[in-house]
């Protein structure tokens, strides 16, 4: 049952990422069209893309979380001897937990200025709506990373 749910949420993952991955390429490429052959463009064509990218940054990193896949500057397990391996990963994952927890504590503040304050990304669409995925993804990988610290990955141990 986890099992069939945790499937479903990496899908669900994946899926949002590829087809914001293919807006962003599609938005991007018919921006140089209209700019290029027509001396036009969609006005908020360039604000669209900046909020697209942060999405497109925040699922790819949700997603390279998950397979503990994420950039790491990790110097001190090359030192460390095989037997200590497994408490330093069990470290570096509490860490960057810990790190992923401040990050979604001061998101969420920031987006609930910009909510207060009625900030508009582009259009009529509110600027904290396209910001909603910083707390959101901090706060999947930080619950990715505690489970890591709990239970290391395979390849660690």
């Amino acid at each position: 049952m986890v099992k069939t749910a945790l499937r479903l949420i990496h899908r669900a993952e994946e899926a949002l990422l590829a087809l914001l991955l293919t807006a962003m390429i599609l938005l991007s490429a018919s921006q140089v069209v209209l700019r290029n052959f027509f001396d036009s463009g969609l006005y908020w064509g360039d604000s669209a893309v900046r909020v697209v990218v942060l999405w497109v940054a925040m699922l790819g990193a949700m997603i390279a979380s998950r397979r503990n896949e994420h950039i790491r500057i990790d110097i001190a397990s090359r030192f460390v001897s095989p037997q200590f391996k497994p408490y330093m990963s069990r470290f570096v994952s509490a860490f960057t937990c810990l790190v992923l927890l401040i990050f979604a504590w001061y998101s969420v503040e920031f987006v609930r200025f910009e909510y207060e304050d009625g900030t508009i990304a582009f259009g009529i669409v509110p600027a904290w709506l396209c910001e909603i995925i910083m707390p959101v993804g901090a706060a999947v990988m930080a619950l990715r990373y505690a489970i890591l610290t709990i239970v290391p990955a395979r390849d660690e141990v």
